[in-house]
């Protein structure tokens, strides 16, 4: 297959890479494979395929060729050797942790974790002999004490949903040097137009590509981009045998579909999301605000060295608390009142009671979820309808 797109520009290889036109039939946009299992030529093509020897396609909860392209595709914008898609995030998160760690290792994770995430680890692998341990990964000496000979992988999302937390991704890969230990991140809310954990010392990253990789709300999906030995080994072991989280080729298709806007997009939500930050900063109504965008956010000189933009998610604490953030949700009209994020429309929900709800109260506490934070997926909407409705909902919360 030709591809003359590796030394190419971003929104090219989202465009162009891995692709040729001509070697199929001259369409344009690339074939939806729409098949279980694949004919071999010969039993002995078959059996070296099964063993490894041959590249080809077996079946397709294994490969596909509309997923190997997306696969490939996503490998090169992330700059990584091998990508891996699968049927969800969480998909793609699960089929990473338990290819990875075994009973008796331990697993070291940021501060604040997605709600599902968080009870996967603590209800899930954990009760599997796998010990979990929450770090403040942004303290060099509270990381560097935790690591022990059973330590294998750390965990983090930067930034953290719901709060905004960073972590500085280049200072864990220098705290895990010389230790066996794979450094996951989980880079859903920048994507890789935004921030690239491999070329900053990460072994995996992880996404939800339902979010900002789809970016239209009509899909889920998952992936996994790192070194090739890795993912080949978390494509045969968590995906084919551990959770079967296939993704199918009319939504492989979808994503690579999203996939070529993803540079304007990005762009338009961190514009917007900017300019509502800013105005949620100036009003008095409003208690806190985490957007790496402001200067006045705790950790704005780490986004600033390791994210290309801010971003397009907000969250924010209004003055009276989680009443004051339900009226605020209530009086919305042009954001929906919705979970999930990076969708073309702008989205709203209470972390305390929606996504991670898996939390009780207690944990949220520890983990710096606020009772009353509530968070923002800034849309592609003009923005002058964006502050205005956001000021209207600030005003009938009054």
């Amino acid at each position: 297959m030709r591809d003359s797109h590796n030394n190419t520009g971003f929104s090219t290889r989202a465009i162009h890479h891995g692709y040729d036109p001509l070697s199929h039939g001259g369409a344009l946009v690339p074939p939806v494979y729409q098949t279980a299992t694949y004919a071999f030529p010969t039993v002995e093509y078959g059996a070296a395929c099964f063993a490894g020897e041959e590249p080809g396609h077996f079946y397709s909860r294994i490969s596909n060729p509309t997923l190997a392209l997306l696969e490939q595709r996503m490998a090169s914008l992330e700059g990584g050797e091998a990508g891996l898609a699968l049927a969800s995030g969480m998909g793609a998160i699960t089929s990473t942790i338990w290819t990875l760690l075994r009973p008796g290792d331990e697993l070291i994770v940021g501060r604040t974790l997605y709600g599902c995430t968080f009870a996967f680890l603590h209800h899930g692998i954990g009760e599997f002999g796998v010990k979990i341990r929450h770090v403040d990964l942004n303290d060099a000496k509270a990381l560097k004490a935790a690591i022990n000979g059973k330590t294998r992988m750390i965990y983090f999302e930067t930034p953290a949903n719901p709060n905004m937390q960073l972590v500085d991704i280049a200072a864990v890969a220098e705290a895990v040097r010389g230790h066996d230990v794979h450094v996951v991140v989980d880079n859903t809310y920048c994507t890789p137009y935004l921030q690239r954990p491999l070329e900053l010392g990460a072994d995996l990253v992880v996404h939800s590509a339902t979010k900002y990789l789809s970016g239209h709300g009509d899909i889920t999906a998952g992936l996994v981009i790192g070194r090739k030995a890795l993912v080949d080994r978390i494509r045969l072991e968590g995906l084919k045998d551990m959770t079967g989280a296939v993704l199918s080729p009319h939504d492989a298709a979808l994503l690579m579909r999203g996939i070529k806007t993803l540079a304007l997009r990005m762009d338009r939500h961190c514009a917007n999301a900017l300019q509502v930050a800013e105005f949620l900063a100036r009003q008095p109504q409003v208690e806190l605000i985490h957007y790496p965008g402001l200067p006045s956010f705790a950790q704005y000189e780490v986004a600033q060295r390791q994210m290309r933009l801010p971003g397009g998610m907000i969250g924010f604490e209004l003055k009276g608390g989680i009443e004051a953030g339900r009226r605020f949700m209530n009086a919305l009209q042009l954001f929906a009142r919705a979970v999930s994020l990076g969708d073309a429309e702008s989205l709203a929900q209470h972390p305390a009671s929606m996504t991670h709800s898996s939390y009780t109260p207690q944990e949220r506490a520890h983990h710096g979820i606020s009772e009353g934070l509530v968070r923002l997926s800034v849309g592609l909407e003009d923005v002058e309808d964006l502050l205005a409705d956001v000021e209207q909902a600030l005003q009938a919360c009054s």
